[in-house]
């Protein structure tokens, strides 16, 4: 099964600031360019290419802030799988549109894998980085947004062996958001 990243990050390394914040993602860059058929920066033709997704909890209790209506929800109706050992339910404006799931995350991939899966998005900070330990990470896309946070939550934690990146793909923005996409491969 193939598993890839979709994210954005600061240009220091950081998906949220230091208080949850990602309020910096709407309000860098130059705001007033219209990007017409790139507004999405290639989200929605990304999302049309995956039929699952797997989140960490962090990351799915930041979607349940947003309270999202039906027309907002930006997921289609792709199987989304919540990570938690420590949370039993899922917040009640994400009920029906995610599951939770707490065990080996190879386990998971093979399970879903078995049930004709094919490619599952990946997200999360702490989530991707335990996906890249387990090597089971094959492409990346990384949106570099123009601002240095200076600290917050980075992007990558602990990995305990190297990694390489190749055949990158670059696009760069109107509004100065550099976008990288790269092939990953395990050392």
């Amino acid at each position: 099964m193939k598993c890839s990243v979709f994210i954005a990050t600061s240009a220091d390394g950081y998906i949220a600031s230091s208080d949850d914040g990602v309020d910096w993602l709407e309000s860098s860059g130059k705001t007033d360019v219209d990007l017409g058929e790139q507004s999405d920066m290639g989200f929605n033709s990304y999302i049309a290419s995956v039929d699952c997704m797997i989140m960490g909890r962090g990351c799915m209790e930041k979607l349940a802030s947003f309270n999202l209506t039906p027309d907002q929800w930006p997921y289609g109706d792709i199987r989304i799988i919540a990570l938690s050992s420590s949370i039993k339910t899922v917040p009640d404006n994400l009920k029906g549109r995610l599951e939770l799931y707490s065990g080996d995350i190879s386990r998971l991939i093979l399970t879903l894998e078995e049930e004709g899966f094919r490619h599952a998005y990946i997200d999360g900070g702490v989530t991707i980085t335990h996906f890249l330990n387990e090597k089971l990470i094959n492409e990346m896309t990384i949106t570099q947004v123009p601002i240095l946070l200076g600290s917050g939550k980075p992007l990558f934690g602990f990995i305990d062996h190297q990694i390489k990146l190749k055949n990158a793909q670059i696009k760069a923005f109107a509004n100065d958001f550099v976008q990288v996409k790269y092939e990953v491969e395990y050392l």
